[in-house]
């Protein structure tokens, strides 16, 4: 359904630390795009193959319209995570890296009974969640 997501940031370079801390946990690889002037403006990780044209990333970089990068009221992206102890990795490199608690690792009877997710914003604000579905106790 999407080939990508990209977030606005103000600082690039916190920015990829926060990231690869966060979601090397949930398996995700840094995307090389061999573009020296786009790898200059934003960082991904997926997949990036034959210059975008298989693609499936999680992009974070300077705004297009060169302004202030901002936070969207409502938005969030959550990541898929195969265990729960990857939710609780996600989430401790998170905060270790400047990100900031937004719920803490725990299911979410509320959602489902196997919704075992931890929220975080970026250094930037940006919203994001690791998911795991399909157990009710912890692997």
């Amino acid at each position: 359904m999407l080939r990508y997501v990209y977030f606005g940031t103000n600082n690039l370079e916190k920015a990829i630390a926060f990231y690869e801390a966060a979601l090397t946990p949930l398996g995700m690889e840094r995307c090389v795009t061999n573009d020296p002037d786009w790898d200059r403006i934003a960082a991904g990780w997926g997949i990036y193959e034959d210059g975008g044209a298989r693609e499936l990333g999680f992009w974070v970089g300077k705004p297009f319209d060169q302004g202030p990068a901002s936070v969207g009221n409502g938005s969030m992206v959550a990541f898929t995570a195969g265990t729960w102890k990857a939710v609780d990795d996600f989430y401790a490199a998170a905060l270790a890296h400047g990100g900031l608690c937004d719920g803490a690792p725990a299911l979410r009877l509320h959602y489902a009974s196997d919704f075992y997710a931890a929220y975080v914003r970026d250094p930037d604000g940006n919203k994001l969640a690791a998911v795991c579905r399909g157990f009710t106790t912890p692997q």
